[in-house]
């Protein structure tokens, strides 16, 4: 966590503290260009079990689905398009995360988007009492409860990783 340079409270905190929602902001040195999620987790002193990114893809009906899973696992498509009753997803290009979520890649978070599109969270993170999100900007992380954060954002649980 940088300690030497003045955080600033970013939108997805202040629409959690808006809505009552209990969390800890965590700000991290990204002057490395690394924005590996597991190398957030590492910088933040966090298991990367409870580091969580936010992904973006859009269905072949055109709809767009969110899913957030722990940082060093892969979205599986199959059970994704599944959770959300698809036959078929695919990730956005990073070109369209910025215009259709208002997050650029490294700084997505589930709170907070353009649109509140459908989101799933994958299931191992039903049972943490706190997992980290992107604030919404690249070196800002939220720790919050899961399902606290599912209730307010109206996502589900569903296995989602491969």
């Amino acid at each position: 966590m940088s300690k030497n340079k003045k955080q600033q409270k970013t939108n997805v905190m202040r629409i959690l503290s808006r809505a009552k929602i209990p969390y800890e902001a965590h700000f991290y040195d990204t002057d490395d260009g690394d924005l590996s999620g597991t190398t957030v987790a590492r910088k933040l002193g966090e298991d990367q079990d409870l580091v969580y990114k936010t992904l973006v893809c859009r269905a072949h009906s055109g709809a767009f689905y969110v899913f957030v899973i722990p940082v060093a696992d892969s979205l599986n498509l199959k059970k994704a398009a599944a959770a959300v009753g698809e036959k078929s997803i695919d990730m956005i290009a990073q070109k369209e995360l910025l215009p259709n979520t208002g997050y650029i890649h490294g700084g997505c978070s589930p709170v907070g988007m353009k649109k509140p599109y459908p989101t799933t969270i994958h299931q191992d993170a039903e049972n943490l009492s706190v997992f980290y999100v992107s604030a919404g900007k690249v070196g800002a992380q939220v720790g919050v409860n899961p399902k606290a954060l599912a209730e307010f954002i109206g996502a589900g649980f569903a296995d989602l990783v491969v």
